[in-house]
């Protein structure tokens, strides 16, 4: 059976199917443009949409998003500007070596290169990088992805 949820946008008394939430990031970049050009090149990132200032990005099916700096907005700031990143961006794919070595090659900053984690499920490959915009990046297997114990 399906769960029917009011939609708020449409008329009273019309519903929708429920379908699974979506969690995704907005990035906040000193320069959309150039985010979204770096993004695309180094991240083989694929352009949702543009609305100058504000994008929709995907990698394989997961959406995110850039959002340029709003100096009037000073709780949403970049990485730079603050001099700190509170936040890792997780990536998980088939390829994780050519994903970061592409990245660097664009001009992330390599981090931790690809390493073997032990971990209860198994065997996870993961290494990392810093985007050009300051922003922590960590790509990996996709073995963390399903329930444990397995």
């Amino acid at each position: 059976m399906t769960e029917e949820l009011r939609d708020r946008s449409v008329p009273s008394g019309d519903t929708v199917s429920a379908s699974p939430s979506v969690i995704s990031v907005m990035l906040i970049v000193p320069d959309a443009d150039a985010a979204v050009a770096w993004c695309k090149a180094a991240l083989g990132a694929t352009e949702l949409w543009n609305l100058g200032g504000v994008a929709g990005l995907e990698i394989s099916g997961a959406a995110f998003f850039l959002h340029e700096v709003n100096p009037e907005n000073l709780t949403e700031t970049s990485p730079g500007q603050a001099g700190v990143t509170s936040t890792r961006i997780e990536v998980f794919g088939d390829d994780p070596d050519t994903f970061i070595e592409r990245a660097v090659a664009a001009g992330a900053i390599a981090g931790v290169g690809i390493e073997d984690h032990h971990v209860p499920w198994g065997t996870h490959r993961q290494g990392g990088f810093t985007d050009p915009f300051g922003h922590k990046w960590s790509v990996g297997d996709k073995s963390p992805l399903g329930p444990f114990p397995r």
